[in-house]
């Protein structure tokens, strides 16, 4: 019988505090993210693709350690510390998908990777996202299949403090930091492959080894299809990585490519040579225009095309601050006026450059171009799951190893996160989570967390069988897990 206001008013005050309750768990969630990483084999997968990482085969794997790290971040850990709490929690030691991971032990794992293992976590990963598209639905199995694949490539600066922390530097804005360089496939916003370099280091240098190792990472399957409905798989890349090596690079592997282009003398001198007449309004970008040059840097390959942008702003768009990012997209001869003449001026651009061999020969295409390489953002999406739903915003080890595995933890979640969608987001009806949260019906880890993985259970046992049982309520995980479920079994 409910007892009456009255009555739960005089009661409150004798309401008391027990210790706490080992049957009960804050992440009982976690089952879902467990169960589908058993489904895709990903623990096993990696395993196979690392190898060995110890002399003597006992204890954890490497496979081990940067799942139960991306699980950890799953649960909201920030730090290594947070494997630790995990571990304490004794009712959901039996929900993770790697217990009694401690963070001692996962940092001396981490310790002993070389960069050989590193590689083998990009294959592991690889088989995994191939595992992913061959239990999907046909139809969207044939969907991302037939294209447009893309391959999206950037790095991000990971703020660090501590003059002792190794493999980081201080960067052009004065901090320390490492630097994430990583590749993804676009459409699914799955890493594809990622090296760790420091603030200091040019990401242009490696950049051709992982492009060759994002396109292993790509399901055969999807090459296959690619290839077989006469489609190029295609590259983006910002002004970064501006390099004729990478153009190169990628036409002898037969990509489509789009690399923004520095502002640099040759780039004003082709924008000089295009009329007025030239330039078509952008699609859904106010006050945006496209034009093309034919004009390519020198080496770049045959083919090679100048995509040019301009948007036009109002004189209080503009800062009066030389430093400013926005100021440095004019016109060199208008961005050395005087600020109050620019007000002037009979109008005001900003310019960005884009060197593309894709074919661009009628302004509708040009225009469907410079649209397909400005949602290039699909990677800043991963970087900023990484950070605010994992936990990328920092490094945590004075050791470049455990902050590798770290970085990876990251990219595993955030890799996680979108089988999730791929999968259980197309078997519930293409809407995992609806509202705040989300981008393109996908739910970002946070809310994934919010909604999913941070739900308070008991867990019982009776009749030889562990149930978890939920607080009432209209909880996500009983519909994913049943999708899960429904799931052939993985690998391992």
């Amino acid at each position: 019988m409910v007892k009456a206001p009255e009555a739960r008013a005089r009661t409150r005050g004798r309401i008391q505090i027990r210790a706490d309750d080992p049957s009960l768990t804050g992440n009982g969630g976690m089952l879902a993210v467990t169960e589908l990483c058993e489904r895709l084999g990903l623990i096993s997968e990696l395993d196979a693709g690392i190898g060995q990482v110890k002399q003597r085969d006992r204890g954890f794997t490497g496979g081990q350690v940067l799942t139960g790290m991306a699980a950890a971040q799953l649960a909201g850990e920030d730090f290594l510390t947070g494997l630790d709490r995990v571990r304490a929690d004794a009712a959901g030691q039996q929900l993770v998908p790697v217990p009694g991971l401690s963070a001692s032990t996962a940092t001396g794992i981490a310790r002993r990777f070389t960069d050989r293992h590193w590689r083998g976590a990009e294959k592991g990963l690889a088989k995994t996202t191939a595992r992913m598209l061959e239990l999907l639905p046909a139809e969207r199995a044939a969907e991302l299949s037939g294209g447009p694949v893309t391959i999206d490539i950037d790095a991000t600066d990971v703020e660090v403090y501590g003059s002792k922390k190794r493999g980081v530097a201080y960067n052009y804005a004065g901090q320390r930091a490492g630097r994430p360089d990583v590749a993804v496939w676009a459409e699914t916003e799955i890493p594809l492959a990622a090296d760790l370099l420091s603030g200091k280091d040019d990401p242009r240098s490696p950049v051709v080894a992982l492009l060759g190792r994002a396109l292993a990472a790509l399901p055969q399957q999807v090459r296959d299809s690619a290839a077989g409905a006469g489609q190029k798989i295609r590259l983006r890349a910002d002004a970064g990585y501006f390099a004729g090596e990478l153009a190169r690079a990628a036409a002898a592997e037969g990509l489509e490519f789009a690399i923004g282009a520095k502002r640099i003398t040759s780039m004003w001198r082709a924008l000089a040579g295009i009329e007025d007449d030239a330039w078509r309004d952008a699609i859904d970008m106010q006050n945006a225009q496209v034009a093309v040059s034919p004009c390519k840097p020198g080496e770049w390959p045959e083919g090679t095309v100048l995509l040019i942008r301009r948007v036009k702003l109002d004189p209080d768009q503009v800062s009066a601050d030389p430093r400013s990012r926005r100021r440095r997209t004019l016109h060199p001869g208008q961005r050395a006026l005087p600020f109050p003449e620019l007000e002037h001026e009979p109008a005001i651009y900003a310019y960005s450059f884009i060197c593309t061999n894709i074919d661009v020969s009628t302004p509708a295409r040009a225009v469907a171009c410079e649209y397909w390489y400005r949602h290039r953002t699909t990677v800043e999406n991963v970087f900023r799951d990484s950070r605010h739903g994992a936990a990328l915003r920092h490094l945590p080890s004075g050791y470049t190893e455990v902050n590798t595995a770290w970085m990876w933890a990251s990219l595993i979640a955030a890799a996680i996160a979108a089988w999730c969608h791929q999968l259980t987001g197309v078997i519930t009806g293409g809407k995992l989570v609806a509202g705040h949260g989300t981008r393109g019906g996908k739910a970002m880890i946070a809310t994934l967390r919010r909604v999913l993985i941070a739900v308070p259970a008991r867990l019982v046992s009776h009749g030889g069988q562990l149930i978890t049982r939920l607080a009432p309520g209209p909880w996500l995980l009983p519909v994913i897990l049943a999708a899960i479920r429904a799931l052939p079994a993985g690998a391992g």
